[in-house]
């Protein structure tokens, strides 16, 4: 069920957005996440932050392969209509229509590449935050 949603929403570049956003609130929501469910060295005693800083290194893990796999998804399928479209063009070049067509899905490939750019600028700036809070209580395998 979920393919026939993900290719609705990387039909609608403004849609892919919104659904990018939405899956980015574990890190935009990270500092505060951490704040409320890590102690403070008076509470250390009354939350097992090693069990907290495994479950939030699982989730984001979860949440970045996700978001991940949704992006390269999506300019796979958004390359394979841009490559269409160019032997289209190729038989026809006289037609205006379809080089239209043709700029508007490049264009739309260029910004969904330039969305693996900020995929990988919010995961390392959750990455940076999760170690710098959780360094003392969990280490990640090292196979990740």
């Amino acid at each position: 069920m979920a393919a026939p949603s993900e290719v609705r929403t990387c039909e609608d570049f403004a849609e892919f957005q919104e659904l990018l956003r939405v899956m980015r609130t574990i890190d935009d929501r990270i500092v505060h996440e951490l704040n409320t469910t890590l102690p403070t060295a008076s509470f250390a005693g009354k939350v097992d932050a090693h069990q907290t800083c495994k479950e939030l290194y699982q989730s984001l893990r979860e949440a970045h392969a996700s978001r991940e796999k949704i992006i390269k998804s999506c300019i796979a399928q958004t390359s394979n209509v841009v490559k269409t479209l160019r032997e289209e063009r190729e038989k026809a070049q006289d037609d205006v229509a379809l080089l239209k067509q043709l700029r508007q899905e490049q264009t739309k490939l260029k910004l969904m590449q330039s969305e693996l750019n900020v995929e990988e600028v919010v995961n390392d700036r959750s990455w940076k935050v999760f170690n710098e809070r959780c360094r003392i209580h969990y280490k990640p395998p090292k196979s990740q």
